[in-house]
This record gives C-alpha cells, structure tokens and sequence, in this order.
C-alpha cells in the first residue's frame, strides 16, 4: 500500500505522540508522511511580543524538529514538512482530503481545560472528507496495549468505509479484529411482555442480533480472509460496550455519517469513544447502507 499520512501539528507532546504513531503507521503501508502546520499571522490590538518573522521562524523551527525526531527513528521513511498559510480548519479539512488519513494530537489548538478534544480538532472530525485519527499521549504506567483492532458495528446503518478500513487496519498489523455490535430490546416488544417472552424462550433476539452481525462481516472476511475476527455482540449501551471491548486495543474504528443535512455531528457513541478510549481512534465518514 501507498500513499500519504499527515499530521498536524502544533509543539505540544500530544501532537508529537501523533507523529510518532502516524509514522508507524506509514513505515507499515509504505506511505510518506506529511507534518504540517496551519498559521496566519495576525498582529492583534494588544501588546504582541514578537514579529511576523520571529514566529515564522518558531513554526518552521518546530516542524524541522519533529521531522529529525520522526526521521531518527524512522531512517528510510519519507517525511515532508510544510507550513500552511491558512487557518487551521480549513487547512486540515484539505489536507485530510488529500491524504489516506489525517492524524491528530487528542489535545490541540483550541483546547479547553476539561475536555480531551480541542475545538479545532471536533470541527475537523465534523467535517472531514475522510478517515481522522485521534491519538494521545500514551501513559507509560498501563500494560502495553495488545494490537487487536476494534471496530463497532450497526449492521444497517454502518457504511462500507468503516469496515473497509478496519479489515485493512488488521490486515496490515497481523491483528485480530474483534468487531462489537451492542443491541437493545425492540421497543415493541419491551411494551409486550407476553410476545418479549415467547421470542427470548425461542432465543429468537440472540439468534437474530447474531445473524445479522454475521451477514454484516461476511463480504469482508471473505475480501480479508487472513484477518482473524471476533464477532461480539451484547446487550447494553453501545458505547458502554464499545469502550468495555476497547479497553486493551490497539486501534478503534468507529463511523461518522458523512450525509447529514445541516449541521454535522459526530453522534453519541463516537462522541463518547473519542473522550474516553485509551487507544488511538479513527473515524472514517461514511455513507449509510441503501434500504
């Protein structure tokens, strides 16, 4: 596989925790990687220390740092850098649009004190064309993670780029992919005991949740049949039980409707799983299924 993996980034540690997993990732598909950086200058009303070319000089300073860290540990991959002369959302939106993937520091520009995600990064997540990894900054004091990628799974309302990308994740690892679908009593039956009891002793919601998730996976075990893969499902809170499977892994994938009228959100379990998975975690825009 080729092509490109970038970066942005911003001189903080998460930023170069994101580099330093992006270029894993490219020494693995045999992809460059792109470090870049998004500024502008603009001299405010207040007192500034400093000039236009000072900072400039910081910027690109920072950038041929994180180059040499990525390049001496990474001798043979082929790292760029670039500054970009825009803000920063558009300028990751189009640079996400380019590449295979974007990269980015789980904290970033724009941060706010409470939350794990800066402003800037939510918008790009939003937004963006395509697959968005969220990385942080791993704590040496947990067990080394185990290179199982995660992925979850809504049969019927999941798009093909998700799965696409969470089958090549573990094909290109060696991984398992342990793939989790959460389900929930139909609401018709839940007002019905009588028929919720006939369909539980017939086993019937086990066996269908089962079969559906196993006619969701099967185009793809079929394009992927080196990739070892755990089909979970449970009953509960989808992200209660995407994070629960996601504790040890080495990647999660989840979905971002790509679609959407209006205003664009990430949802409640992508929402969740960004701010609380202690793995890196990709989110891959997606159409929904016809039906």
């Amino acid at each position: 596989m080729s092509g490109t993996i970038t970066v942005g980034m911003d001189g903080t540690d998460h930023a170069s925790a994101a580099a330093a997993w992006a270029a894993e990732e490219a020494e693995r598909r045999g992809s460059s990687l792109r470090l870049v950086h998004a500024w502008v200058w603009r001299p405010t009303d207040v007192v500034y220390v400093g000039d236009r070319a000072a900072e400039e000089r910081w910027v690109r300073n920072m950038l041929d740092e994180a180059r040499s860290r990525v390049v001496g540990r990474h001798p043979a991959l082929d790292v760029t850098t670039e500054l970009l002369v825009d803000d920063p959302v558009p300028a990751l939106l189009a640079e996400a649009a380019r590449a295979d993937m974007l990269v980015l520091g789980s904290r970033g520009y724009g941060t706010l004190t409470g939350y794990l995600i800066g402003s800037v990064s939510l918008k790009v997540l939003r937004q963006a064309a395509g697959p968005v990894v969220m990385v942080g900054i791993p704590n040496s004091g947990t067990p080394q993670q185990d290179p199982e990628v995660v992925v979850g799974v809504e049969p019927g309302q999941i798009g093909d780029s998700v799965l696409e990308f969470a089958f090549s994740a573990a094909a290109e690892r060696g991984a398992t992919l342990r793939a989790v679908h959460a389900w929930s009593v139909p609401t018709a039956l839940a007002w019905s005991p009588g028929s919720l009891y006939l369909v539980d002793q017939a086993n019937g919601l086990d066996r269908i949740n089962r079969e559906v998730l196993a006619d969701t996976l099967k185009p793809w075990r079929d394009k992927y049949p080196q990739v070892e893969v755990i089909e979970h499902f449970e009953i509960g809170s989808a992200s209660e039980v995407l994070l629960s499977n996601s504790a040890r892994a080495g990647l999660v994938v989840v979905g971002r409707r790509s679609h959407e009228a209006g205003l664009r959100r990430l949802g409640p379990v992508t929402h969740a799983v960004l701010h609380h998975a202690t793995a890196p975690v990709a989110v891959v825009p997606h159409d929904c299924p016809p039906g």
